[in-house]
């Protein structure tokens, strides 16, 4: 079923009132993945002295009353009709937060303030929606506030919120060696913590954190700048905490993507996530770049949408942008399916996905579709998919824009051989499916392909005989030979 897409006119902002950053998001698109219209974010440190003063410093607030002032003006010129404003530790804990929220609202923003429970479950959500099959505990972090999350299911099976944010573990690291792990031990216990089995995967949640993974990522040359489903090992931890003392500032700074108001927090971030992940025995980290904002709205859509595959969503709507023929990457795929019944259904889905993008280089030049398939694969804002299987929908669209079937180096760096070999299956038959059809569904329609021991076999109605030219044909041996099988045509009466 074609997901429901919004009006371009009917967009949502989620204004993002945090202890550390104040951040306006506007989206549009599809309603289980919608795109980032616009993003922003203003560093204005409103928890940074609740831990001292138990306020809101007066230079945070007028600097974060600023930034929601030009907020509120973006979103009226964009013609935001639905704007959900949402504040959470430093606001809900300051003395002088009422006073903030009543500044706010006198500027036309009307303030939700969630709770530590409220805030928990939906990062929780958000964490859902970007990995439906997430299964472990979920560490948000933020500037006044861990909360941590156990999920199994896309269901939360416990919750709990304590006072340490990033802001606040400078503070606590400096009264002594021991003293963040005995704090953290602390407010688990009185937060009602139960102790899960260790060997969990852990999710990391918050910029800090993404900012450590960012970190990591240049430190090990990894090959693909996103961090989405990126993942450490808990030995990495330690590592980064060492360089975070000896690396110049200027060095880590510089680095693609790294927020320079952040940098003064990581020693304390990765402190205190060495200390979370060693006390929940936790197996590996799993960087999500989805969280609170995605969690507030995934958690308004109806169970029907929300049940949807994200990433195939996503493809859908950017295959029917990109490409020639609206939804022709679904019938491509169901054309294509008896080839692959064997494949396991997370690589159907991954299949599917290519399916769906087969068409997004036409617009290129014929010398570059290739690449642009390449591109689109890995770099466009997917999620639900792991490096590997980016890997092999690269290879997939690589392949089906005509860049032949040997692997790339860089796709070599994120999948095996055998991965990248069914991928280029898949792009063969693709192309074959494109080449055959010419885009017009009445072809696939009645021209059916299936397996016949080690045959690959074209079937062909005696009505649609004349779409079998020598392009076609050559398609088809191109496939058979990929797939390691002789081919034949079978034309009926």
């Amino acid at each position: 079923m074609r997901d429901q897409v919004l009006d371009p006119f009917h967009r949502i902002a989620i204004i993002d009132i945090g202890s550390n950053s104040v951040r306006l998001v506007v989206y549009d698109g599809p309603r289980r993945i919608p795109f980032t219209l616009f993003n922003e974010k203003i560093l204005a440190g409103l928890g940074a002295d609740i831990g001292t003063t138990g306020r809101i410093g007066q230079a945070a607030m007028e600097r974060g009353l600023r930034a929601l002032i030009r907020f509120q003006r973006l979103c009226r010129d964009m013609e935001v009709t639905d704007i959900r404003c949402v504040a959470t530790a430093a606001v809900r804990e300051a003395s002088n937060g009422p006073e903030f929220v009543a500044r706010v609202q006198e500027i036309g923003l009307p303030v939700r303030i969630l709770s530590g429970e409220e805030e928990g479950h939906t990062s929780a959500a958000g964490l859902v929606s970007g990995m439906p099959d997430a299964d472990g505990i979920m560490g948000d972090l933020g500037g006044g506030s861990l909360e941590l999350v156990r999920i199994r299911g896309g269901q939360v099976l416990q919750s709990v919120s304590i006072p340490l944010g990033v802001l606040r573990v400078r503070e606590v690291r400096a009264r002594g060696k021991g003293t963040l792990a005995r704090t953290l031990s602390a407010m688990l216990t009185a937060a009602g913590w139960q102790e899960e089995d260790a060997g969990l995967p852990f999710y990391m949640v918050g910029g800090s954190w993404r900012s450590l993974a960012r970190l990591d990522m240049h430190l090990r040359a990894y090959p693909l700048p996103i961090f989405h489903n990126y993942e450490l090992t808990p030995a990495r931890i330690p590592t980064l905490s060492r360089t975070l003392t000896t690396m110049d500032k200027a060095a880590i700074k510089a680095l693609p993507y790294m927020s320079g108001g952040r940098i003064p927090t990581l020693p304390d971030a990765a402190a205190l996530l060495g200390e979370v992940i060693t006390r929940l025995g936790s197996s590996k980290l799993v960087v999500s770049s989805y969280g609170l904002r995605e969690g507030l709205l995934y958690q308004d859509l109806p169970q029907d949408v929300s049940a949807q595959d994200p990433l195939l969503v996503a493809t859908r709507a950017e295959g029917d942008a990109q490409g020639r023929f609206l939804g022709h990457g679904d019938l491509i795929e169901r054309w294509t399916a008896p080839l692959f019944a064997d494949d396991p259904a997370p690589l159907r889905r991954i299949r599917h996905a290519a399916c769906l993008l087969a068409d997004v280089g036409w617009r290129a030049n014929p010398d570059f579709r290739a690449e642009r398939g390449l591109e689109t694969a890995l770099h466009g804002n997917w999620v639900g998919i792991t490096a590997p299987e980016r890997a092999m929908l690269a290879q997939a669209l690589y392949t089906s824009l005509g860049g032949g079937d040997a692997a790339t180096a860089e796709l070599q760096k994120l999948a095996t051989t055998e991965q990248l070999a069914r991928a280029a299956q898949w792009g063969l038959a693709i192309r074959m499916a494109q080449r055959l059809s010419g885009g017009v569904a009445s072809a696939l329609n009645s021209v059916s392909v299936a397996l016949d021991r080690a045959t690959i076999l074209l079937r062909v109605p005696a009505t649609d005989a004349d779409l079998l030219g020598e392009a076609a044909e050559r398609r088809l041996r191109q496939l058979a030979q990929g797939m390691g099988r002789d081919y034949r045509i079978e034309r009926l009466a």
